[in-house]
């Protein structure tokens, strides 16, 4: 525990150094306007700018699928409008890139996240599951302040920093889980959770074929359904992980059957939950959820 611990706040400390300047221009007098794709990325944005930042995320709805969002003429007014936009990218929010190409600004700056951790589309593109991820973007953006509005840039180094503190639960929680139930088999009704599951030590064995078609909204081939379902009634899995946002007729039927079969249910969500719980307080209690479903199996 100890050694994990003391990685845990190697990262923190990192997330908190400060990042070099880059070149940009200066921001107007007022709040720097930034618009967030989603809502998560938002939180970030918004806590590491703090009153120097304005911050609008587009994708908020906790009952809709962020996969299939459409923009509006809000949305096209925030794009032109900001002075930076940052999109998950990886085919995530494709309207997005839409919005940039109508929407021409020559100060304005984009921050991809795909791109900054080097993915492409067709890549698993739930960035915002992976901790390590986390503090590039977290980097990214502070950069990208610092950059457009320099007078304030030690103000955004001490944001900064505050938010390193903010997120050391969230490491922590990280360690502990791994440390306790590194290899415990899971499953998962798409690939939301590969990259947490990943960092957490756990072996998801969920049908790749499976999670990739409901992760994509199409219907998972009939043999992978099959592997899955057997995955269930045999108990090779400890707990099931679902999107509460992507609700088919496959997933409630896997649900419904880990339930019958007594395996714990443990929910995730690719917008904040609640709206008002910061990028860090819904990670953390997702992350609580799952520690506490896998010490009833264990």
């Amino acid at each position: 525990m100890l050694r994990n611990t003391a990685v845990v706040l190697s990262a923190v400390a990192f997330i908190c150094a400060s990042a070099a300047c880059g070149g940009g221009q200066t921001a107007s007098a007022g709040a720097l306007n930034v618009v967030a794709g989603e809502n998560f990325w938002g939180s970030i944005a918004m806590q590491l700018g703090g009153s120097k930042v304005s911050v609008q995320s587009v994708v908020t709805d906790p009952n809709a699928d962020p996969h299939e969002y459409e923009s509006n003429t809000n949305d096209a007014r925030a794009f032109a409008q900001a002075d930076l936009v940052i999109l998950n990218g990886a085919g995530y929010d494709d309207w997005g890139k839409k919005l940039l190409d109508a929407n021409s600004s020559s100060r304005r700056q984009v921050l991809n996240v795909a791109d900054l951790v080097g993915k492409k589309a067709g890549d698993n593109p739930h960035f915002w599951y992976d901790a390590q991820y986390v503090i590039q973007v977290a980097n990214a953006i502070t950069a990208a302040y610092k950059s457009i509005d320099r007078a304030n840039a030690s103000y955004f180094d001490q944001q900064r920093t505050a938010f390193g503190h903010a997120l050391e639960p969230y490491f922590v929680k990280i360690a502990d889980i791994r440390d306790r139930y590194a290899g415990v088999a899971i499953g998962s009704t798409e690939s939301i959770f590969f990259y947490m599951a990943a960092l957490l030590g756990l072996n998801l064995i969920s049908p790749p074929e499976f999670m990739d078609a409901v992760a994509e909204g199409n219907d998972p081939p009939a043999a992978a359904v099959v592997e899955f379902q057997n995955q269930v009634t045999k108990h090779q899995i400890k707990v099931l992980v679902y999107n509460n946002q992507t609700v088919t007729a496959v997933t409630t039927h896997i649900k419904q059957l880990a339930e019958s079969n007594k395996i714990p249910l443990v929910g995730v969500s690719e917008t904040l939950q609640p709206l008002t719980a910061t990028f860090q307080d819904w990670q953390l209690a997702q992350l609580k959820q799952l520690e506490t479903a896998l010490s009833l199996q264990s």
